[in-house]
């Protein structure tokens, strides 16, 4: 995986992650994951529950349930909101680029990672 990194004169990052694959159907299967993560994000009113403990969080039932059918558990709860980011995700071929103007992109990188 490479990562470029340039800044823009409004504070962005203007950052391009490419995700390089070996075979075509892991990058479909990470984008396809990825899309399903960004569209609960999207429509649930709440990405996680807090709990009566200080900074204990858990995943609400509709992310959970995404989660657990893409067998993704390496996403923290505080790492959801990097879904509702303004974030370009395209797959070219083999390779998943993901564009975006924001600095945490560690979800990305798990979920390609994974």
């Amino acid at each position: 995986m490479k990562i470029w990194a340039g800044y823009g004169s409004e504070h962005s990052m203007n950052l391009v992650m490419i995700g390089r694959f070996k075979e075509m159907e892991k990058a479909i299967e990470a984008k396809s994951i990825i899309d399903a993560i960004k569209d609960t994000v999207e429509q649930a009113p709440r990405l996680v529950e807090d709990l009566k403990e200080p900074h204990a969080k858990r995943y609400s039932p509709e992310i959970l349930a995404v989660l657990q059918t893409h067998n993704l558990f390496l996403v923290a709860p505080e790492e959801l909101e990097q879904f509702a980011y303004d974030i370009s995700v395209e797959l070219k071929g083999q390779e998943i680029v993901v564009t975006t103007d924001e600095s945490e992109v560690s979800a990305f990188l798990k979920v390609l990672i994974d």
